[in-house]
């Protein structure tokens, strides 16, 4: 038994100080980048089920501008074999639904060429934070899916056996492969990139697929493919200046403190 895991990435900002332009759009030029924090668990157990299972491989996956290689190589430094960049002009833009879109077509690609048997995504972006792309990926697919998976319990060429968080405990689900799998935090403790992995990143040659070469149009992913788009982002308000309590001693400042929560009527 060999398993073809898939691991979507995405490249997002690495800093929170981003702020909005006149036109109410955020200001991401010049920004610097780095794998979404949610991916780096993905893709750490993509490395372990590869491991776990001797002569398995993993590829990882994602959608960008050419800069977003990087995560690909931040990937094979920490275990992953190879990757695949979608990117081109027509990508820029997209909503969860044009992504997945294009994140079907180029697993699709894969699985022609490979069989794929699991594809593996971080719970959400820091970016968007939407949470829906594994998903959506698995509709497009007509695959089997199941997200915030805490453990992959059980594994083979035909089915996984997994635990999910739920609200008000977990579930165990058998999942028929090949599957789409979203993944929490609690999964596992990602490891650091090894010298071996970082000399095989800096190796790596990743295909550069476009939207013709996935046999997609041009309409079907970018802004022109999704179904929302952002209209206006506003940097949250200030917070007001707190009421700072003054008086000669603890005792003044308790007793002012209390006329002020009651004259609230906060007590």
């Amino acid at each position: 038994m060999a398993l073809h895991i898939v691991v979507c990435v995405k490249s997002t900002p690495s800093s929170v100080n981003i702020g909005v332009d006149a036109a109410g759009q955020p200001k991401t030029a010049g920004i610097p980048t780095a794998m979404n924090p949610f991916d780096e668990f993905a893709v750490e157990e993509a490395v372990r089920l590869k491991e776990r299972v001797p002569g398995s491989t993993a590829t990882a996956l994602t959608v960008g501008p050419e800069a977003a290689a990087e995560s690909l190589r931040e990937a094979v430094a920490r275990g992953v074999d190879a990757g695949a960049l979608v990117s081109g002009a027509e990508f820029e833009g997209g909503d969860s639904l044009a992504t997945s879109r294009a994140l079907a077509a180029a697993i699709k690609k894969l699985h022609e060429s490979k069989p794929v048997h699991l594809v593996i995504f971080g719970k959400n972006t820091s970016d968007v934070g939407a949470g829906v792309v594994g998903t959506q990926t698995a509709a497009w697919l007509d695959w089997a899916s199941a997200s915030a998976i805490k453990k992959i319990d059980e594994i083979s060429e035909q089915s996984a056996v997994v635990t999910r968080m739920m609200e008000d405990g977990v579930d165990t689900v058998k999942l028929t492969l090949p599957a789409c799998v979203a993944t929490i935090k609690e999964i596992n403790e990602p490891r650091l990139p090894s010298l071996k992995g970082k000399m095989a990143s800096k190796k790596a040659v990743f295909p550069k697929w476009t939207a013709a070469d996935l046999g997609l149009q041009a309409g079907q992913v970018g802004a022109a493919g999704s179904g929302a788009a952002l209209v206006k982002a506003a940097l949250p308000p200030a917070r007001p200046a707190g009421l700072k309590i003054e008086g000669a001693s603890a005792a003044e400042k308790a007793a002012k403190l209390v006329d002020v929560l009651v004259d609230r009527k906060l007590i």
